[in-house]
């Protein structure tokens, strides 16, 4: 007996964007190491990539994962 079912339909409103095949997808149809998600809306998935370009830049440019610059115990919190 399986410990986890898979879930092989997707639940309607649950919207993803698939890395593999460049689409967004209604419920996950793809593996999860394929895709982003889930979003809230089609449009929202159909911005995925847009989407992690921002926050990566966000995360590369917040100063508390830049330890190089901070003196040894510096504490940034």
């Amino acid at each position: 007996m399986a410990l986890f079912k898979k879930r092989t339909v997707g639940k309607p409103g649950e919207w993803y964007y698939c890395l593999e095949h460049k689409k967004v997808e209604e419920g996950p149809e793809c593996p999860a190491k394929n895709r982003f998600g889930p979003y809230a809306s089609r449009e929202e998935a159909a911005h995925a990539m847009e989407i992690a370009r921002e926050r990566n830049l966000e995360w590369e440019n917040d100063p508390r994962w830049h330890d190089a610059n901070r003196p040894a115990g510096d504490d940034p919190a």
